[in-house]
């Protein structure tokens, strides 16, 4: 074993480049670092990455890579023009169909690399972003599950550990619907018909902290169609960020009580935050579920059960083309 190689990573513990770079026998610099072996089959990945800085849209990238919770929203390789699915990119979806260890790395400078723990691909799409040069591009959005546990993890029982991980979400029923996520930039209307312009007031929208963004959705509602429109309280609001009433006006539902959820996010939503929402909604309440990102086929098909109480779903292209239809000045949440 080289000097420098260590026999665990630890969750949360600090290691070197090289530390990184001899225990696991991959390449000194780059963001995806696959080991293969003699027939250039996958051993593992470790995968790099950095954090973000919150509160302003970045220069390179509006994006970056973004932790939310427990997923880490990560580009793929290439800083100009589209992005292709083919050589380092295209081997982290061969944790589909084999279970490898993916290492995850947050970058705190200085060559040093926090161990995040190890990484389940969850899913991955396409996506128009506008690069550094403000050209709308396509690019390749990965989404990972962080594992924290087991947050002491053995170099020689990786495999097996990332086996049993990933066997747990595979077997899932939803899984392949889970995997898919719908109206990504694959789907050939949207192609079509985003602009810069929408996309940067979506990275824009991104930016705007958790507590602002429900008073613009709030400012947003009340400029189209709704009064006696209400935020929630911070804590205690049981997945319920707003409340509405549709207006005198409208003849066919004036009245109808409306309940709102929204989340910021980047990573895409699933069948699970849409059934929760169903289950915190008054008796009487229509729903509708505000994101700045993409949902999943999962949680379309549970947003429209046949048996259930349909629930209204807009994602960060639509909800760009309504605030820019709407003329609501975000500046003001920012």
């Amino acid at each position: 074993m080289a000097i420098n190689a260590v026999t665990v990573f630890r969750v949360g513990e600090l290691y070197t480049n090289d530390q990184i770079k001899f225990t696991l026998e991959v390449e000194n610099l780059g963001g995806i670092r696959p080991s293969v072996d003699a027939r250039r089959n996958l051993r593992h990945i470790a995968i790099m990455t950095a954090s973000e800085e919150s509160g302003r849209v970045m220069a390179e990238n509006p994006y970056h890579d973004r932790i939310e919770g427990d997923i880490l929203l990560y580009t793929a390789q290439g800083r100009e023009g589209d992005q292709q699915l083919a050589g380092r990119n295209k081997r982290l979806i061969e944790q589909y169909s084999n279970p490898v260890p993916f290492y995850g790395f947050m970058n705190t400078g200085h060559q040093t690399y926090r161990f995040l723990g190890l990484l389940e691909l969850l899913r991955h799409y396409r996506e128009s972003q506008a690069d550094r040069r403000g050209t709308l591009r396509q690019v390749w959005l990965f989404e990972f599950r962080i594992h924290a546990q087991p947050d002491v993890v053995p170099v020689d029982h990786a495999g097996v550990i990332s086996a049993t991980l990933l066997s747990e979400s595979r077997g899932n029923p939803l899984f392949e619907l889970e995997r898919e996520v719908a109206n990504g930039v694959q789907d050939a209307d949207r192609v079509a018909n985003i602009s810069l312009e929408a996309e940067i007031l979506r990275s824009r929208l991104i930016q705007i902290l958790p507590y602002r963004f429900e008073h613009l959705i709030k400012s947003l509602m009340e400029s189209n169609g709704f009064r006696d429109v209400t935020v929630t309280s911070a804590s205690g609001d049981a997945g319920i960020d707003l409340n509405a009433y549709v207006d005198d006006n409208n003849d066919f539902f004036a009245g109808t009580h409306v309940q709102t959820q929204v989340k910021r996010w980047r990573h895409a939503v699933g069948s699970v935050e849409i059934n929760n929402f169903r289950g915190a909604l008054s008796a009487s309440a229509k729903g509708i579920f505000i994101t700045t990102s993409h949902y999943t086929r999962a949680a379309i098909v549970e947003a429209r059960h046949s048996q259930k109480p349909s629930i209204t779903l807009i994602n960060g292209d639509r909800l760009s083309m309504i605030v820019q239809r709407t003329g609501l000045e975000i500046g003001t949440f920012m």
